[in-house]
């Protein structure tokens, strides 16, 4: 696992791209910018992505996620700021002379070619002796288990397998880095899962720096030693997804990593320390949550989250709140209940394991300090407080 880096919110900002010391840094960007006309995509982003590290662009349908990765590949250029590649201005370098190899969503492979010559093409292209060529090619094909399907062609093959051949060919350049743009989401979900643990076997074989974009937070979460959260062009939060999952800095990223999302509900805060806030919640009760409190102030509107498996089924009369069940989603394992919306604010969603439920049932619920996350009006979380070591 890399060293963590993370990004402060907005309000705060801390450039990740200002280390001196870039001998570990395979990617840096500062201040980057790209604009389409008068529509701007990408605004200022700062970033440094570590040598050998597997860092995944994750967020929603027009984040700027693919532009970004477009601006690394030099498919597009940037409108203001600078990118580096193992320290080198990149900006006006040619997409062949940066040493980058790219996997796309829809392989493009050709058709007309056996699985070999696809493989073969882009050494072919690039003037490599024959003896080199068959090596890296046999060397791919037993990485991606591809070596029964070299003479099919691309119609005779699955669409797992076609990936595996279009990363294939990615590895036989030998590149510096690769990038991937959404590789999996043409793929059926078991399919998405096994080229998933393929991925990550192949960054711990091959051992480069891969950058990968996704809208899926599944992958994100089981794929990256580091995740960039963007959202409208901006980088919400950069951290190893443990982290980014537990300690979100802003209400985005913590809405946004999360199945169910995170709980969220509005509040006035009642009570402030150094190292707990008191939240009177807008549908009744409060609750507290072991926060810095210096960020707000008493008769603020904050808003508190809770992931679906914090919250505890307590005895109705017992609990920071009570609510009806209006929907359970019995999963096997676990079930998703979904609270009337009607007696508290805004959604609710709790997480159970080995507990019936019907709905019509009304239920207590206590949201324990240490779980709570508190969001100040400008949507940037509390600094959470670490436990007293025993």
């Amino acid at each position: 696992m890399t060293q963590l880096q993370t990004t402060e919110p907005r309000k705060d900002p801390a450039g990740t791209a200002t280390a001196a010391n870039t001998a570990d840094t395979a990617i840096q960007l500062r201040g980057i910018g790209k604009s389409f006309g008068r529509t701007k995509v990408l605004d200022g982003i700062d970033l440094e992505v570590k040598r050998g590290e597997f860092c995944v662009f994750v967020g929603p349908s027009g984040c700027g996620k693919s532009t970004l990765l477009r601006l690394i590949a030099g498919l597009e250029s940037a409108t203001e700021g600078e990118l580096l590649i193992d320290g080198q201005r990149m900006n006006d370098v040619a997409p062949s002379k940066r040493g980058l190899a790219m996997v796309f969503q829809s392989y493009a492979l050709y058709p007309h070619m056996t699985v070999y010559e696809n493989l073969a093409f882009g050494l072919k292209l690039g003037r490599t002796q024959r003896s080199e060529a068959e090596r890296r090619i046999k060397e791919a094909a037993r990485m991606l288990q591809i070596e029964p399907l070299l003479g099919r062609l691309p119609k005779h093959l699955s669409g797992g397998q076609r990936q595996r051949v279009a990363i294939g060919r990615a590895i036989t350049r030998q590149p510096r880095m690769y990038l991937f743009d959404e590789p999996l989401s043409n793929l059926d979900a078991s399919l998405r899962v096994s080229m998933r643990a393929e991925l990550s076997r192949l960054h711990k074989e091959l051992q480069t720096t891969m950058v990968y974009v996704t809208h899926d937070q599944v992958e994100a979460m089981t794929l990256a030693d580091r995740i960039v959260v963007l959202n409208v062009g901006h980088v919400e939060q950069v951290g190893t997804p443990l982290d980014v999952y537990h300690r979100p800095r802003t209400l985005f990223a913590a809405g946004f990593l999360g199945s169910p999302k995170m709980n969220f509900l509005r509040g006035t805060v009642t009570e402030v320390s150094d190292r707990r806030v008191v939240v009177g919640l807008e549908g009744g009760g409060s609750a507290a949550a072991h926060v810095e409190g210096g960020g707000v102030v008493t008769g603020e509107t904050v808003t508190l989250g809770i992931r679906p498996e914090h919250l505890r089924v307590v005895a109705g009369d017992q609990g920071t709140f009570s609510a009806t069940v209006q929907l359970v989603e019995d999963l096997g394992d676990h079930g998703i209940v979904h609270l009337d919306r009607r007696q508290i604010d805004g959604r609710v969603v709790v997480k159970v394991v080995e507990r019936r439920m019907t709905e019509g049932d009304i239920l207590g619920f206590e949201l324990p300090p240490a779980e709570c996350h508190i969001f100040d009006s400008e949507g940037v979380a509390l600094a959470r407080r670490e436990p007293t070591p025993v």
